[in-house]
């Protein structure tokens, strides 16, 4: 089971991305939420339909996507943990590198839950701005 969850965690991933949320939404559970620990702007809870929201507004802040750099996954049982770096150039030009830890917790083979740990600063100055801009 660990290998698949593996994978339906590395697609959601990938989709996030590329800001695909129809291929993103098959990996989540009906009840699935992220919590994006810290004191940030982006902190707190976002549920099912908002992170596809999320995902789909992605896209126009990073155009060209995203391309995650995989560190490392570590899979036991329903828990998956993935260490990556998203490497992107902004609608603005600018360019957005952070670092990432998940933790994705897993139910029926679909996440139900993602702690997202990340560099809320760094979200704050580059990515916000954006944001606010955009009216997202």
């Amino acid at each position: 089971m660990s290998e698949q969850n593996k994978q339906v965690v590395l697609n959601f991933i990938n989709a996030m991305g590329k800001g695909d949320a129809e291929g993103a939404a098959p990996c989540l559970a009906p009840d699935a939420f992220t919590l994006a620990k810290g004191f940030g702007k982006f902190a707190g809870v976002r549920q099912h339909d908002l992170i596809l929201a999320t995902i789909s507004a992605f896209r126009k802040l990073v155009p060209e996507g995203m391309q995650p750099v995989i560190q490392s996954v570590t899979a036991e049982g329903d828990r998956v943990v993935v260490e990556f770096e998203g490497n992107a150039t902004l609608s603005n030009g600018a360019s957005y590198c952070n670092q990432y830890c998940m933790v994705f917790t897993l139910q029926g083979g679909r996440i139900k839950q993602v702690n997202e740990y990340f560099c809320t600063i760094l979200a704050d100055e580059v990515l916000f701005p954006l944001v606010a801009a955009e009216g997202l």
